[in-house]
């Protein structure tokens, strides 16, 4: 088997940010939050009948410059006759207030068939400044960011600790001001409803929604990513699934650990 250019694409663009998409979980805004330190998530993504990678989520309790924060951290790495013939290791980070949910530091570095990325991003908050750090060509360059900022991993863990979804209708969209390599971009998550889903042969009853993306060359269009999340005080990821040009990828948790709170499943 061997994949065409616009294959290469897809499967080096999105293995990871799928993953990191697909926690795009909200919660209930009291005072408890529906993360912790040492929640870990690993899933499976499938590309069309090929098991094409997996990739986790950890949540761990660290000092960033002498403050409290969650260091997140996610990897995906290719597997199987995928990883024959074109190689994916992706590594971001993220580096967020304990109490705010605002990111200190991003940092995205992988390596997807040749393609090379590897960026650390500083937020300066009060300045309203972000630093660039392009690794790969010894760069840096500053760039000016909104308020309320969130990086790619931030965003939806401040999403799952500051929107009520108690209140949430069909149809509702939320917004998240978002800066990605060295530009802000609006993120924006609409709610699709209620479903019942199978996880490990449970049922778990989930939240529906989907992430408005930018159709360029490898979704089909605006709309063309779902993710599934557990509706329950974790709103953990469940499930996600994007249609592309050349198929579709499906993401699916397979094995998870440190929960903030039990997870609730349907007896029938």
């Amino acid at each position: 088997m061997q994949l065409n250019n616009t294959q290469k694409l897809v499967m080096k663009r999105y293995i990871l940010l799928l993953v990191v998409l697909s926690t795009c979980i909200l919660n209930a805004q009291d005072s408890h939050k529906s993360f912790d330190d040492g929640e870990w998530f690993k899933f499976k993504i499938r590309y069309g009948v090929f098991t094409a990678s997996y990739a986790t989520l950890e949540v761990k309790n660290e000092m960033f410059k002498g403050k409290p924060v969650h260091h997140i951290v996610g990897t995906g790495k290719s597997s199987g006759l995928l990883s024959v013939f074109f190689k994916v290791e992706d590594y971001y980070e993220t580096y967020i207030d304990r109490n705010e949910v605002k990111p200190y530091r991003f940092i995205r570095k992988i390596n997807e068939g040749g393609h090379i990325k590897d960026i650390e991003i500083d937020f300066d908050h009060e300045s309203k400044k972000a630093l660039v750090f392009n690794k790969k060509y010894n760069t840096k360059n500053t760039f000016t960011i909104k308020d309320n900022i969130q990086d790619m991993m931030s965003s939806f863990y401040y999403l799952r600790n500051n929107i009520d979804v108690s209140s949430l209708k069909v149809g509702d969209e939320q917004f998240v001001n978002m800066f990605f390599d060295n530009e802000n971009y609006l993120f924006k998550l609409r709610f699709l409803g209620r479903e019942t889903v199978k996880m490990n042969g449970n049922k778990i009853r989930c939240l529906k929604f989907r992430p408005i993306v930018q159709a360029e060359r490898v979704f089909k269009e605006e709309e063309s990513l779902t993710v599934w999340v557990s509706d329950d005080d974790n709103r953990m990821p469940i499930r996600i699934k994007a249609d592309i040009l050349v198929g579709s990828i499906n993401a699916d948790l397979i094995a998870y650990k440190g929960l903030k709170h039990p997870l609730k499943i349907v007896i029938d």
